[in-house]
């Protein structure tokens, strides 16, 4: 068993490996933390741990997007908003984010573009410092049985859905090429692409293997799918309009 101690940041959305996250940090603690990644050596992974909120719980006001400039928090504490057992509002699998950009700007807040490198189980949670830091398990990936024919099935039900999705004529979506044949990549591409609430991705993150979040997205395409053909129209997404990239 692989353990970390590693910074904690909660977001109101599920990060999966492999998959790029754009943050924009204002918040103090926030900050705080980016200021000890910049403490670590560039040619080091300055690693942090993402973990979703479960629902009915606050979130935290920095996270991806861009910040309200008009409306900045106040100086909060670590563990300000998260309850008094923070491990209790978290989801408790999360995924490792190594932060290939850190960039300060002249207010003092951040631009951070991480990448989701291994999923890890939050085993607890310290609030002593000037910002959450995690003891975290790292877990393996399985493939499972199945998992090749499992992921071609899913591509399938994909483009399918980007299809229904866009009300796009099949030569404007992706192809072949441009859509990974690794498994593990196709099932953690499909749930970050696809539309899905939180509760579902966060489901999909801790399967127990590959085989079973590739059934779970299968069945999941194919219902959504049977929706939209019913509907007279839903808002287009970015994911319908390029190609889709596994990061």
């Amino acid at each position: 068993m692989t353990t970390a101690r590693l910074p904690l940041f909660p977001l109101n959305a599920v990060l999966f490996p492999g998959l790029v996250l754009p943050l924009n940090v204002f918040e103090e603690r926030y900050r705080a933390m980016m200021r000890e990644l910049l403490k670590t050596d560039e040619d080091e992974p300055r690693r942090f741990a993402v973990v979703a909120i479960r629902d009915g719980h606050e979130t935290a006001p920095t996270g991806a997007g861009m910040p309200d400039a008009v409306n900045v928090p106040a100086e909060r504490g670590p563990a300000d908003g998260f309850g008094p057992d923070p491990v209790q509002t978290f989801h408790g699998v999360g995924c490792i984010a190594d932060a290939a950009k850190i960039r300060e700007r002249p207010d003092g807040s951040f631009e951070v573009l991480a990448t989701g490198t291994t999923r890890v189980k939050l085993l607890s949670v310290e609030a002593s410092g000037p910002f959450l830091t995690a003891e975290l398990e790292e877990l393996d990936e399985e493939t499972g049985e199945e998992a090749g024919a499992l992921a071609e099935g899913v591509l399938r039900a994909f483009r399918n859905y980007q299809k229904r999705l866009a009300g796009a004529s099949e030569r404007s979506l992706t192809t072949g090429a441009d859509l990974p044949d690794d498994p593990s990549v196709v099932s953690y591409l499909v749930a970050a692409a696809a539309v899905l609430d939180v509760p579902t991705r966060q489901r999909l993150l801790q399967a127990p293997d590959t085989a079973a979040r590739l059934r779970e997205e299968l069945t999941l395409l194919r219902a959504e799918t049977a929706v939209i053909r019913h509907l007279p129209s839903l808002p287009a997404v970015d994911l319908t309009r390029a190609p889709t990239h596994p990061n």
